[in-house]
């Protein structure tokens, strides 16, 4: 699933293209689409802001209307040079906006509305999100508030994917995060200190930043996904097991991660 430096590196592709200009074209190929009128209805509004918080991309337009993304398992955002080969076929487009001699396609799906600017402040799925992992300013009260209020019983590993405590950590960045403050993420959250969990958060957005600047694919997995290999801290051999009601696979090192 995209996390939320994915996001955050689309945006910041997106944004050149796109922020205070209106769209040249704007279809919407996906059939459950095809009587929404976007088109008509963003036609001559200029896009105000492009907007990522934790896994979900807002373009904001003129007059109060939002088109908000979440990516899920299937999803993608494309920036393309007008006439290059995209990267899935047309046929996975669901939105395609050209501005500038490019194209910005969003492919998969599955969520993608447009919406009013009062609906994406008070609609029940936004309003219930946690602090962005990523915002210029990480609100590390409210995360500690929302975590605190969350099963104490709960593995620390699988609390931070809880949306609703924080926002824009997946399966990749929870194992990452937890290897980076060497917190064992089988701790039940009621064992972890706020200091450690705040660590948690603290030593792994840099590296969230720089892939959220750079592309998700500059920056090394240091322990994701690498059952069975030394730990690069200590040397033992990094662990995998399912964690929480969704089984997400964890990995984590059982010598230097207390």
């Amino acid at each position: 699933m995209p996390e939320g430096d994915t996001i955050r590196w689309a945006a910041n592709r997106i944004r050149p293209v796109l922020e205070g200009r209106v769209p040249e074209s704007i279809r919407t190929p996906q059939p459950r689409h095809a009587l929404d009128r976007w088109p008509q209805r963003l036609a001559g509004r200029a896009v105000t802001r492009v907007e990522p918080y934790g896994k979900h991309l807002f373009l904001r337009f003129e007059g109060g209307l939002a088109i908000h993304s979440h990516l899920r398992m299937t999803g993608a955002w494309g920036v393309y040079a007008a006439g290059r080969r995209w990267r899935r076929s047309s046929r996975r487009a669901w939105l395609v906006l050209q501005a500038q001699g490019r194209d910005i396609v969003q492919f998969d799906g599955p969520v993608l509305e447009l919406m009013t600017e009062g609906r994406t402040r008070f609609d029940q799925r936004l309003a219930a999100l946690g602090p962005d992992i990523l915002a210029d300013e990480l609100d590390t009260e409210k995360f500690l508030r929302r975590l605190r209020a969350d099963d104490p019983t709960r593995g620390i590993g699988d609390a931070l994917l809880d949306q609703r405590t924080v926002a824009g950590i997946g399966n990749m960045w929870k194992s990452e995060a937890c290897w980076e403050a060497a917190i064992d993420p089988w701790r039940a959250v009621a064992s972890v200190a706020d200091a450690e969990a705040t660590t948690i958060l603290e030593r792994v957005r840099p590296r969230m930043q720089r892939s959220g600047e750079l592309g998700p694919r500059a920056i090394e997995r240091r322990i994701y996904d690498r059952a069975g290999q030394p730990c690069p801290r200590c040397g033992a051999a990094v662990r995998a097991r399912g964690q929480g009601d969704e089984n997400r696979t964890t990995f984590w090192c059982p010598a230097c991660q207390r």
